[in-house]
């Protein structure tokens, strides 16, 4: 008998659901979310493992590994579709939640996720780190800008460098305001030094790995956006085309039909938000800096035809493609490569 198994995870318990070939619940049970311990449960069991399916999250990657590594049949399902599915629940329990997984599994509904190796988790560890640390020194930079404009003290426009001596001359005198900023002052020029030694070593990571070198070939690519690119496709054979990566990671338009309507909307910004953030970005700086090149001005001839924005999320699609193939193709960035149209 083949049997599927819905793995609902939290933090401490995992929910489990067993179900037949035929649809009928075989067992259910909670159990420790340790991949020995899930292994171990998931062998003892009285017939043929068809899928184990577990929805994507933090603790999926690990999970799926250690299951993968037992031998198990395991998959990763996109989150998205998976709680589009249990919606329809009136009740929702993770002992629900992990049936609604198995029945997904056995209808094969569902759409599997790359599970990144561990190097990939490891770059993208770095790269999380650093956008943290870089959030809270700009928090704070604001907050202290916050609290002294309350006291009509204007920062004003000012480099990083200055910026500690400005806020220590507007406080001046003022005792309160002195006690209130000082501790912040030494807060920020902690992270500002933690910042700049992570930004050192994603410098070197990106410098130390042949891909993303030749990403960086591209106008507008730097150390952040390579990695961020490398980390989060992982195996570029995944895509049976290049043109896949566009959609995987949100930057094609939405649409919604049904009848006489049909409306085109927004990107669809389904995949890695950061990935997604970053492609923008390095669109954003193709426009407006650095040498001129083809797809820069395919970009500037969508954009007076269909308007800037749209043309920095048709840019940052088309940076996707085109890295993806520099990656397969082992090639870098041609700078003189003509555009007969835009669109």
């Amino acid at each position: 008998m083949k049997l599927f198994v819905g793995l609902d995870v939290s933090l401490d318990k995992t929910a489990i659901c067993v179900i037949s070939e035929h649809g009928k619940i075989v067992k259910e049970a909670q159990v420790a979310s340790e991949p020995e311990a899930l292994s171990c449960w998931i062998c003892d069991q009285d017939g043929a493992i068809a899928a184990v399916g577990l929805e994507a999250g933090p603790l999926s990657q690990w999970l799926h590994r250690g299951l993968s590594d037992a031998g198990l049949p395991v998959v990763l399902m996109e989150t998205r579709q998976v709680k589009g599915a249990l919606k329809a629940m009136p009740i929702k329990t993770d002992r629900r939640d992990a049936e609604g997984i198995a029945r997904l599994l056995h209808l094969g509904w569902f759409r599997p996720v790359h599970c990144k190796s561990v190097s990939a988790q490891e770059v993208r560890a770095v790269l999380s780190a650093r956008r943290a640390v870089q959030q809270g020194f700009i928090t704070l930079e604001m907050s202290l800008r916050g609290l002294l404009r309350n006291f009509g003290l204007k920062v004003g426009t000012i480099s990083r460098g200055r910026f500690e001596q400005r806020i220590r001359e507007l406080a001046a005198g003022n005792l309160v305001l002195e006690a209130a900023t000082e501790p912040m002052l030494r807060a920020r020029s902690a992270l500002r030094r933690e910042l700049a030694g992570l930004e050192r070593n994603v410098r070197q990571l990106s410098l130390e790995d042949p891909v993303c070198r030749r990403l960086m070939s591209m106008p507008g690519i730097g150390a952040v956006v390579a990695l961020t690119y490398r980390s989060a496709v992982d195996d570029p054979d995944r895509f049976t085309s290049s043109k896949n990566v566009g959609p995987w990671v949100g930057l094609t338009p939405s649409r919604n039909q049904s009848g006489e309507r049909d409306v085109s909307g927004g990107i669809t910004k389904a995949g890695d938000v950061n990935l997604r953030r970053a492609l923008c970005q390095a669109a954003t700086v193709m426009m407006h800096r650095g040498r001129a090149n083809w797809l820069r001005t395919w970009a500037a001839k969508l954009a007076r035809r269909r308007g800037a924005k749209r043309a920095m999320f048709g840019l940052a699609r088309r940076i996707a493609v085109i890295l993806h193939r520099m990656w397969k193709n082992d090639t870098d960035f041609h700078f003189d490569i003509p555009v007969l149209h835009a669109g």
